[in-house]
């Protein structure tokens, strides 16, 4: 009797099943986008804890500008790195323990009487664990899971720190005000810590890890093997990308576009307002509305830009916010009156629109390294938006109001719109093959 033998298991990676009718690319981006969700909370509190802080433990608006300077440096140098390690260890660890790491440093903040455990928590901990949380792992769920439509999906996930905002902002107003700012904290750590398991259980890192095709693509993609040396990689890409011209082009200009949101209007808006006599709560509805039209600007934007030229769109979104920032000292007052709504609404539209034009010209120019290459550009994003949260501050103690740093970040958007207009058009393949 002859005996057969067991064939050998197979390694090789599983066969594409039959794609869904509701492809399960949409369901991983929406989990994405609620993580983004809370993970925004905590960007919600710097605005409001500047005025309890300086009440409290009397730091100067210099002192608290500066741990928010650090958490905003962090947030952006971190990302790159962050872009790196999820190819190696994979999305769902990393974003899993940076929520952790969120939620430790905002939680250990109510215990704090010095300054710099001010620096150490807010600015450090917090830093760290939001720049694995940031635009990159937008960029890199959006490269890996789809192949049509990323322009309207990075749109959609970049309107989720927006939604953060819209959610949390009023809510945490409230408490400040009512409550102190220490409950505040430790609603941040929760809404991180609440996440979590819907990470852990729903996010999936690759579609081939179920079986499917990337959402548009015609073929299977077999999921890569674990990248290592991810800081050595990270390193690499910049020193690549940074022998191009369209690098210093975007990171000079997206640096500008931190500059004139986060750490212009998101740390100094509601502060400045109620040095003209509006009330906190008041000041940040509005800065929350902001939000509200933020999600829709930045869904619109992810659409014109799978239908138009990227650059000319960032140049359009840079001369409009320069344009609005110039008036806003003249429309700050007690009260909320109507050309106030209305920069409200138009700056809202522009918030962060330049986020899908910049990302496609990265996917343009830099191809299978892009994520990093964003997450690079999303670091001077953020160092532009560090120096302006701790110059506002040295600004408001100096001069006594705001005015100048208006000013200066509306001519520094006139100068982002010229940088635009100047990137050539190309292909991943010119450009790296140039830088290489």
């Amino acid at each position: 009797m002859t005996q057969t033998t067991e064939p050998p298991a197979r390694t090789a990676p599983a066969p594409p099943r039959r794609t869904p009718r509701i492809h399960r690319a949409w369901f991983v981006a929406a989990v994405t986008f609620v993580t983004i969700i809370g993970a925004a909370a905590f960007r919600s509190l710097p605005s409001l804890l500047i005025d309890p802080l300086h009440d409290d433990f009397g730091w100067s608006r210099g002192t608290i500008g500066l741990a928010v300077s650090i958490n905003l440096a962090l947030y952006g140098l971190t990302a790159p790195f962050a872009a790196a390690l999820m190819d190696r260890f994979g999305i769902r660890k990393v974003v899993a323990v940076a929520l952790i790491v969120i939620a430790v440093g905002s939680g250990l903040t109510v215990w704090m009487n010095s300054a710099w455990q001010l620096l150490l928590c807010w600015g450090l901990l917090v830093g760290l664990g939001s720049g694995s949380m940031a635009l990159a792992f937008a960029a890199t769920v959006t490269n890996r899971w789809f192949t049509e439509r990323r322009g309207l999906v990075t749109g959609i996930l970049t309107a989720a720190s927006a939604s953060g905002q819209l959610i949390f902002l009023p809510l945490l107003a409230w408490i400040v005000d009512n409550y102190q700012w220490r409950p505040a904290a430790v609603t941040v750590a929760l809404a991180a810590l609440v996440v979590v398991p819907f990470v852990w259980l729903l996010l999936r890192d690759h579609p081939a890890d179920v079986g499917l095709k990337p959402y548009g693509a015609k073929e299977f993609v077999a999921k890569p093997p674990p990248v290592k040396g991810a800081a050595r990689r990270t390193m690499a890409v910049l020193f690549k990308s940074a022998r191009t011209g369209p690098f210093w082009l975007l990171a000079g200009s997206f640096a500008i576009c931190g500059a004139s949101t986060n750490g212009l209007i998101q740390t100094h808006f509601v502060p400045a307002a109620h040095d003209h006599g509006m009330s906190v709560p008041t000041a940040a509805w509005l800065l929350a509305v902001i939000g509200v039209f933020d999600i829709v600007g930045t869904i619109a934007s992810g659409w014109l830009t799978d239908r138009f030229e990227a650059r000319r769109l960032l140049a359009v979104y840079y001369a409009l916010r320069g344009v609005s920032l110039l008036f806003l000292p003249i429309l700050l007052a007690p009260n909320v009156n109507p050309p106030m709504l209305f920069f409200i609404v138009f700056y809202g539209l522009d918030w962060v629109a330049t986020v899908p034009p910049t990302l496609a010209l990265c996917r343009e120019h830099y191809g299978d390294d892009s994520a990093i290459v964003f997450g690079w550009v999303l670091a001077s994003h953020q160092v532009g938006a560090a120096i302006v949260a701790f110059a506002g501050g040295v600004v408001r103690d100096t001069f006594g109001s705001y005015d100048v740093i208006w000013y200066a970040s509306g001519a520094l958007c006139a100068a982002a719109a010229l940088m635009a207009l100047v990137i050539r058009r190309g292909t991943a393949d010119k450009t790296l093959a140039v830088s290489g």
